[in-house]
């Protein structure tokens, strides 16, 4: 296994003062059966109200796609008192420097996946709908599209600052005093344009605090563009439920065997897309 701890201001000036933290998680390749392997990437963004980021959503996600065949990379970025586009930099320094690394890494540079849970969910929007915004490369000194993502998978994403919102994600990205130009602004169902990347999107109908109203109004603007996606509402289940399982439950709610089958719904949505076999 390749498991590297890689901080984010050693490789771009812009994030000097950035706390941001990347972690590999790449099989080791070998003479049974492939030295030369290349494999698709999952970079993922827990989530945590944009307050914290919850383990709990970091590395168990990154071996379960491990172990579905991809390369997973997680994403420590920084949280609040930190505001946007802060965090929008350092998704996009750390999508880019895994392609810059595409050899090194063993990754194919035009197969790499953002998944995001919660306001995690937010950040991967955010790259998602907005990697193409000029001020990204000029601050970071990337080549245009160096940050683009191929797909996006959002988890319960909190999507909307304007509608049955998380309040929370958006004080703590923009400050307490966020006016309504701002929030309409990172609202991300307002910034989704044909550029975005084909999406997987689930959450739960009776989610608390992260209203379901947030991936129906995702999907909808993904329709509205003409972006491919798959949207799974499963009927029940707390939010963060993360993979569903006894090893990511902070309390026996997390643990939904039937919202489990989102992680196999979403590999082989990925297979398809990226046409790929593990």
């Amino acid at each position: 296994m390749i498991h590297q701890t890689i901080m984010l201001s050693d490789y771009f000036d812009a994030l000097k003062d950035s706390g941001a933290v990347l972690r590999t998680y790449i099989p080791d390749n070998s003479q049974e059966p492939s030295i030369d392997r290349k494999r698709p990437a999952i970079l993922i963004f827990p989530g945590g109200g944009y307050e914290f980021t919850s383990p709990r959503e970091a590395e168990p996600v990154a071996i379960k796609f491990v172990n579905a065949g991809f390369n997973a990379f997680v994403l420590d970025y920084s949280v609040a008192p930190a505001r946007y586009p802060t965090q929008l930099l350092e998704a996009s320094a750390a999508l880019a420097l895994i392609r810059q690394k595409a050899d090194e890494f063993n990754t194919i540079p035009d197969k790499i996946a953002v998944c995001g849970f919660s306001a995690g969910g937010h950040l991967a929007a955010s790259i998602g709908t907005m990697w193409q915004e000029a001020f990204i490369a000029n601050t970071l000194k990337i080549n245009y599209g160096e940050n683009q993502p191929n797909a996006m998978i959002l988890c319960y994403p909190v999507i909307t600052g304007l509608k049955k919102t998380h309040a929370g994600s958006f004080k703590n990205l923009l400050g307490e005093k966020a006016d309504t130009d701002s929030l309409t602004y990172l609202s991300l169902e307002n910034r989704v344009t044909k550029m975005c990347p084909p999406a997987f999107l689930w959450h739960t109908f009776d989610d608390n605090a992260v209203p379901v109203k947030n991936s129906l109004l995702m999907a909808n603007a993904l329709e509205e563009n003409g972006i491919m996606f798959e949207l799974h509402i499963y009927d029940s289940g707390v939010h963060g439920l993360s993979i569903c399982s006894k090893e990511t439950a902070s309390s026996p709610d997390h643990i939904n065997p039937h919202a489990a089958s989102w992680v196999k719904l979403c590999t082989e949505w990925l297979y398809k897309l990226f046409d790929f076999n593990a």
